[in-house]
C-alpha cells in the first residue's frame, strides 16, 4: 500500500511540474512572443522596434540574472521614460518564476 501511495504522489508531482511548464509556455506565447518571438530571438517587428535582446544567445543569458528578469516581468521595463515592456503584475510569483525558467530553456 505504501508503494502505491508513493507512486501516486510521484505521478502527481510530475503532473504538477508538467502543468507549470505548459503554463509557462502558454504565458510566453500569449504575453511575450509578440515582441520576443516564439524562439526568444526578438526578431519580430515589434521586438526589432523595441530593441529586444536575443534571449536564445548564451552571452545574453549569462548576463541576465533571474531576479532582474523576474523584476522586468513583474514591473516592466522603461528607458528614458519610454516603456519598453509593460508590467505583467497580474502574474503570480510562481508564474513569473516559471517564465524565467522557460526563458532559460531558450538558450542555444
Amino acid at each position: 500500500m505504501k508503494k502505491i501511495l508513493l507512486l501516486v504522489t510521484m505521478f502527481g508531482l510530475a503532473a504538477a511540474l508538467s502543468a507549470k511548464a505548459a503554463d509557462a509556455k502558454e504565458n510566453w506565447g500569449n504575453l511575450c512572443a509578440k515582441c520576443h518571438g516564439a524562439d526568444g530571438k526578438g526578431d519580430t517587428k515589434m521586438g526589432q522596434k523595441l530593441g529586444c535582446k536575443d534571449l536564445s544567445d548564451a552571452k545574453v543569458q549569462a548576463d541576465l540574472k533571474d531576479d532582474a528578469a523576474a523584476k522586468a516581468i513583474k514591473e516592466g521595463l522603461k528607458k528614458d521614460d519610454k516603456s519598453l515592456m509593460k508590467p505583467f503584475d497580474s502574474l503570480s510569483d510562481a508564474d513569473i518564476k516559471a517564465l524565467v525558467a522557460y526563458v532559460r530553456g531558450l538558450k542555444k
